[in-house]
């Protein structure tokens, strides 16, 4: 008797452990792979927020110091501006901070590798301070040559020919031809105008939106305070000569640099990330990067004058 219930029991076990393994062979049929991999709905999520993904993958670079509150509108403004037009898209904040004068060509070009780093094939040089209004401003791959987005045309402020500055859009492989942007701009001006000759001696084209609905005034908002923000705009030593000049000298390949420290920030929903940048400043070829020195002479010598005038 106990031997018939002792096979009946394993008979029973070894019935259910095959039944199991059949069923369980029957159901992976179902999820097992079919060999191709499964297709991307080309959306990524963050918050409620919808982003394509492209085969080109641009970088918004904005060189920056000490202008949070326009950084606070700036990202989540450019952030949606550039989803509705499903351009997958990074914000890079390339934050200054070191003690030398504000130079925006070379922080540019740190985000330039930074962003490239990342897998960016085109960048935005792009102002903190200039918002697009007109959703005909396109942000998409140049596929020839530059588009310039911040037309002289329709920017707030600057409308001479040659003005390449605001927001310039520009492939990975044409900043490289030309090295990239000077390193000899410490404080305000002139670095977008010698960036204009590299690209025409390169033969680059540059192209400008036309036919827009809106003009000088509701193209863009630009969010600037000049009384409030005054810019650096002191020439001291030899600045004003040397910086007038094509600089064949410095660009892309010799940007001295290194970086403190990368924070990821979400503004609104929008996410970017700020890079801590400290620039290095040749004092030989550049002494302009601090003019503390030559104003602290410049006033000894007028109070020296003023001295000798009392006598």
């Amino acid at each position: 008797m106990n031997n018939c219930f002792r096979s009946f029991r394993f008979k029973y076990l070894f019935l259910c452990i095959f039944t199991s393994f059949i069923i369980c062979s029957i159901l992976s049929l179902f999820y097992l792979p079919s060999g191709k991999p499964e297709e991307c709905d080309c959306i990524r999520e963050s918050s409620t927020k919808k982003r394509v993904v492209s085969s080109h993958l641009l970088a918004i670079i904005v060189p920056f110091r000490e202008r949070f509150d326009e950084l606070l509108e700036f990202v989540p403004h450019i952030d949606n501006f550039l989803i509705a037009q499903k351009i997958d898209h990074k914000i890079y904040i390339v934050n200054q901070v070191d003690q030398y004068r504000f130079n925006r060509a070379s922080l540019i070009n740190v985000g330039f590798l930074v962003a490239t780093q990342a897998g960016c094939d085109y960048i935005a040089m792009h102002d903190v301070d200039l918002l697009p209004l007109n959703p005909d401003l396109s942000y998409s791959y140049p596929k020839t040559g530059l588009f310039h987005v911040a037309s002289p045309e329709y920017h707030p402020r600057y409308h001479y020919p040659n003005f390449v500055g605001g927001i310039l859009i520009i492939k990975r492989e044409d900043f490289i031809s030309v090295n990239g942007m000077s390193n000899k701009y410490w404080g305000w001006g002139l670095e977008d105008d010698e960036f204009y000759v590299r690209l025409k001696e390169a033969s680059l084209n540059i192209t400008r939106p036309t036919n827009l609905t809106t003009g000088i005034e509701n193209t863009f908002r630009h969010i600037h305070d000049r009384v409030w923000r005054k810019r650096d705009m002191v020439k001291c030593y030899n600045q004003k000569e040397v910086t007038r000049r094509r600089d064949r000298q410095t660009g892309l390949k010799d940007v001295s640099y290194s970086i403190h420290s990368q924070k990821n920030i979400v503004i609104e929903g929008a996410p970017a990330t700020i890079v801590n940048v400290f620039l290095k400043c040749n004092r030989t070829v550049t002494p302009w990067c601090l003019c503390s020195e030559e104003k602290k002479k410049q006033e000894l010598k007028s109070v020296g004058k003023r001295k000798s005038t009392v006598r």
